[in-house]
């Protein structure tokens, strides 16, 4: 696997960054390659494996315990594998904690959470940063009052305005709820401290199709009588993830994900390169007239990096130029424009210093 990962990434010539689906590390492809026509020598591709044979249910085993050991999920917590990436947890959420939930809106996703929560439920926004274009986070002191509330919600990184909480809010009892799609495994977070942890796999955990859900069974309401059943927690816990046939080939690519964090160290040791690689990018935003970050430094995302050239007309020319030198994806959401580097767990600190050479290259022939 060694040497078709090398030959695979000697034979990559671009670096994704693309906020997802987003690259996956050459090993796991390679991985992925060899075993396609056949897997564990049961003569069958894993895009044609049946969900309850027992060679998928041993997966499926192994990959809950290598998620409960890297990220460290207490015992009593339950782990669910499901359809509908982060959008629909939006809903599903809701239906199962109940009552009225608080939201902090700190961009564009936390504020779909909100609006899809006021769709079957009930909702109140403790905090809105559209006015200052979701560029910052609050402090405690500036939240509305938790009225009532059953659950409070919050989106840990937003991908499009590239804010991150880099500590866990204090929510004073009231049940913590955290869309960790495009954070999740990128560095160590509290477990414990939260009721319901959720992440579509298309950042750190593999491709689209599958979505994963940490929660404390003793925290969830019995949701409206409406409720179809696969949106009921209850229902899909009771069937160990299989309330109908599950995204077969996701969940075999998310399990072989868990084992490539196992490999590079763990979560800890992710999340020191994290750290490294957004601080190259950073550094060059910091030290530069001609790039723009708007985002406060406190609350600066490690996943995503949105920014601006101080010339509009000069992003479109830096969009092409990158592609050609193979660093590809860069633009910004379709909604907000400019440029946007995602560098999720597989990209390569290698891939993230070619980036940072560009932008200095580029300000030294445009600025």
């Amino acid at each position: 696997m060694v040497a078709e990962a090398a030959q695979l990434s000697s034979t990559r010539r671009v670096y994704h960054f693309g906020a997802g689906p987003a690259m996956l590390p050459p090993e796991v492809i390679a991985e992925i390659r060899a075993e396609l026509p056949d897997y564990a020598g049961t003569g069958i591709s894993m895009l044609e494996f049946g969900h309850r044979t027992p060679e998928f249910r041993a997966l499926m085993r192994e990959a809950d315990n290598d998620l409960r050991e890297l990220m460290g999920i207490p015992p009593n917590y339950a782990v669910l594998f499901l359809h509908g990436g982060a959008a629909l947890q939006f809903a599903m959420a809701p239906l199962n904690f109940g009552g009225c939930g608080a939201y902090l809106v700190t961009g564009q996703w936390s504020a779909k959470a909100l609006h899809e929560a006021e769709r079957v439920a009930q909702a109140q926004t403790v905090w809105d940063g559209i006015e200052s274009g979701y560029t910052r986070l609050p402090a405690r002191n500036e939240w509305l009052p938790l009225q009532n509330a059953t659950y409070l919600h919050y989106t840990v990184n937003e991908t499009i305005a590239g804010v991150e909480f880099h500590a866990t809010p204090e929510s004073n009892g009231v049940p913590l709820l955290a869309d960790m799609t495009s954070m999740v495994m990128s560095r160590p977070v509290e477990v414990s401290k939260h009721a319901l942890i959720y992440a579509s796999a298309q950042k750190n955990l593999g491709i689209a199709g599958i979505t994963l859900a940490i929660l404390d069974p003793a925290a969830l309401r019995t949701p409206p009588r409406s409720t179809p059943s696969l949106l009921d927690y209850r229902y899909c816990l009771e069937a160990e993830s299989l309330p109908n046939t599950p995204p077969v080939f996701a969940w075999y690519v998310l399990a072989k994900m868990l084992k490539w964090v196992k490999l590079q160290g763990g979560v800890q040791e992710l999340a020191e390169r994290n750290r490294r690689k957004a601080e190259v990018l950073y550094s060059v935003l910091d030290s530069s007239g001609f790039y723009v970050s708007k985002v406060e430094k406190s609350c600066r995302s490690r996943m995503n990096v949105p920014f601006r050239t101080h010339t509009p007309s000069l992003e479109t020319v830096f969009l092409q130029q990158a592609e050609a030198a193979g660093l590809k994806n860069l633009a910004g959401h379709r909604t907000s424009g400019g440029i946007r580097a995602s560098i999720y767990n597989a990209m390569p600190e290698t891939g993230v210093a070619a980036l940072a050479e560009f932008m200095r290259d580029f300000e030294r022939r445009h600025g």
